[in-house]
């Protein structure tokens, strides 16, 4: 949750610095610090080993990383998707209530349009802090009601109420994807455990002794910034809803403006 309101209450372009900078401070600054007090010759006699090994763990540490940003860009295209199929969902529903009995389905058109709404309105603030909006909790219930209130009167209203429902379901459970993906999908420890492998990888240039210092510094701050980098694309996909890069409400825009108050339109 503190990731979240970071990304939430911190412009992108300070949570950048914050992230790049911190890592090529932390790493450049250990790799100094170990110049100094050790020595340039005397760490160079470490190269050969400290090479090899430093390969491993940043072999290691770069297909853990590439796992988990995959993971989290696949979680932010499904919940992209989920939100455009539930403003699908929300259209075909309304246009089907035009066929199911008058009052009902007025009804439900009512409760539809300020669902969509209130998502728009509402849920998009509270989801960037990875809640739920009470208001649109409210609306699927009206909602809901408003459809289990309709009575059909022949056959072919029961297939469309059958349709109806099955459009219902099809809203709540998108609706309940988005939710889930709010609060994000990296557990705490995940997050633990790359951070810490980060601080691992990004102190091992420490090892080593290289006669030119500024090459061994412009090197050492390049892994720094792959690595800060790295971890904030991985954080930006994690809260989808939150902050500058977070999935956008205009399919319920576009919803909304397929919803008239006739069918056909005049």
């Amino acid at each position: 949750m503190r990731l979240l309101h970071l990304m939430h209450d911190v412009p992108l372009w300070i949570t950048v610095l914050l992230v790049s900078g911190g890592a090529a401070i932390y790493s450049i600054g250990l790799m100094l610090a170990a110049r100094t007090f050790l020595g340039a010759d005397r760490l160079s006699q470490n190269n050969e080993v400290a090479g090899f090994k430093f390969a491993v763990v940043g072999v290691f540490y770069a297909v853990m990383l590439a796992f988990i940003v995959i993971a989290v860009w696949e979680d932010y295209r499904k919940t992209e998707e989920a939100v455009r199929d539930e403003a699908k969902a929300i259209v075909d529903l309304h246009r089907v209530t035009f066929a199911l009995p008058a009052e009902g389905g007025a009804e439900m058109r009512k409760n539809l349009v300020a669902y969509t709404k209130d998502v728009r309105e509402y849920e998009w603030a509270t989801m960037a802090v990875g809640e739920p909006s009470d208001v649109v909790d409210k609306d699927n219930d009206r909602l809901s009601r408003a459809l289990f209130d309709v009575h059909p009167q022949n056959s072919q209203e029961l297939a469309l109420y059958q349709d109806a429902l099955r459009l219902l379901a099809l809203i709540s459970d998108n609706r309940n994807e988005r939710l889930d993906s709010a609060e994000g999908s990296m557990p705490g420890i995940l997050w633990f455990v790359l951070i810490v492998g980060g601080l691992i990888t990004l102190g091992y240039p420490a090892f080593f002794g290289s006669t030119n210092l500024v090459a061994q510094i412009l090197m050492t701050a390049a892994l720094a910034e792959l690595v800060g980098l790295a971890l904030l694309l991985g954080l930006a996909f994690d809260y989808p809803f939150t902050g500058e890069v977070s999935i956008s409400p205009i399919p319920f825009e576009h919803a909304l403006r397929q919803m008239p108050d006739q069918w056909p339109p005049p």
